[in-house]
């Protein structure tokens, strides 16, 4: 048979039987779901206000208007969208019984949570790069740093992510799945989709492997080199002053990837066996909850510029409900 034949044979196995997924998410611990759901909805409702903020601060602050703020604008707006990808689905799993996902629903979960987070990832070296050029090259950093190389670095950092993304969907939507099949997570996770397969899963295991290695090498490299060059050239500086300006500058952008990579990093040597996939499901809602809601916090609350739109903001709100109320 050939492979055509057979893929078209999956495709149909995989709608004729009306394939769906259960997310079993935490539901091995009752006594823990409405704490839970309280904990998840305070979390989330904080990453929309604050990310929404942030989008907002950048936008209408002049001062901001400089490519590292470009860079975590757009930072913002996948923490954003893949904290909305998951949490939502995660909030509802703990309310209702039905925990099920259809088949089509369950590969789009995982599409799109894909294309934000490598996104993510080479934002976030992006960034270090953005680092690099102020430090090193503070004359140039202007010329360098211009406003078409940073569209071009961002619209790359989306399109990797589209594309890996797409490669990774397409390879799950080639495996067989027969009705209802358990999750042992609260969202639709390459290992956990692979394994309740009924098909050789190799050649996926194997995409993601070399996927997931070449991003994350590739994007520590980067940041890796950067921050080399920026350690480099702050201890040559004369002045205490500028050393402890330059350090500052890097050190919400340190934070960040330390919290990210570290998450990822942890994630993947954990290895999937059913001892472990309590860890698997705290790291997961880790990267995928609560590193979007930290992300605001850590680059806001070190900035002063952020800091005084924001209490322009507050203080202006304050004032309009003021006015209405005399």
């Amino acid at each position: 048979m050939s492979q055509s034949n057979s893929s078209t044979l999956r495709n149909q196995e995989n709608q004729s039987a009306e394939v769906t997924f259960i997310l079993l998410g935490f539901s091995e611990y009752p006594k823990l779901q409405i704490p839970l759901v309280l904990l998840f909805l305070t979390i989330y409702s904080i990453t929309v206000l604050g990310n929404l903020g942030m989008i907002l601060i950048i936008k209408i602050n002049p001062k901001l208007h400089t490519p590292m703020y470009y860079f975590l604008r757009h930072l913002s707006f996948v923490d954003l969208c893949y904290s909305t990808v998951v949490t939502p689905k995660l909030l509802e799993n703990l309310v209702v019984e039905d925990r099920t996902i259809s088949f089509t629903a369950c590969l789009a979960q995982f599409f799109f949570a894909c294309t934000f987070v490598v996104t993510e990832t080479f934002l976030l070296a992006v960034m270090a790069y953005d680092r690099f050029v102020a430090v090193c090259n503070p004359l140039l950093y202007t010329v360098v740093m211009s406003p078409k190389l940073c569209s071009l670095l961002v619209g790359a950092s989306y399109s990797w992510g589209t594309v890996c993304s797409l490669t990774l969907t397409y390879f799950l939507s080639e495996l067989s799945f027969r009705g209802n099949n358990i999750i042992n997570n609260f969202v639709c996770e390459h290992a956990a989709i692979v394994a309740v397969s009924c098909s050789d899963p190799y050649i996926s295991q194997e995409i993601i492997l070399v996927s997931a290695t070449f991003n994350e090498v590739s994007s520590l490299v980067i940041i890796l080199t950067s921050y080399v060059f920026i350690f480099i050239t702050v201890l040559k500086m004369p002045s205490t002053g500028g050393r402890h300006k330059a350090f500052s500058t890097c050190a919400s952008h340190l934070t960040a990837i330390t919290i990210f990579h570290g998450t990822i990093l942890f994630l993947y040597c954990v290895p999937n066996s059913r001892s472990s996939w309590l860890m698997v499901k705290v790291a997961s809602v880790f990267y995928t909850v609560v590193i979007p809601m930290l992300n605001p916090l850590i680059y806001s609350l070190r900035n002063k510029d952020v800091k005084e739109t924001a209490r322009k903001l507050v203080n202006t709100k304050l004032l309009c409900q003021q006015r209405k109320s005399a």
